[in-house]
C-alpha cells in the first residue's frame, strides 16, 4: 500500500460497532484508541475483524488543538 498520506499509524481492530450505514471501528495504536466512522459497505469490502491489523490513514488540512 502506498500513499500520500505521512500519518499512517499501523495498530489491531479492536471494536467494529455497526450502524444502520455507517460502522465505528476503532484501532488500538500502541494503547492509544482511535476511532473511524466508514461505512458498512467499507468494512465488508475490506474484510474487517476486531484482532486484525489495519492502518488509521490521516489526511488533513488542518488540526485542532484544544486544552482546559
Amino acid at each position: 500500500m502506498k500513499l500520500s498520506a505521512r500519518n499512517q499509524l499501523k495498530g489491531t481492530i479492536h471494536s467494529i460497532t455497526k450502524g444502520a450505514t455507517t460502522s465505528h471501528v476503532t484501532i488500538d495504536v500502541n494503547g492509544t484508541v482511535i476511532t473511524s466512522a466508514i461505512t458498512n459497505e467499507a468494512v465488508a469490502e475490506l474484510a474487517l475483524e476486531v484482532g486484525k491489523t489495519a492502518y488509521a490513514v490521516i489526511k488533513a488540512s488542518s488540526v485542532m488543538v484544544g486544552v482546559d
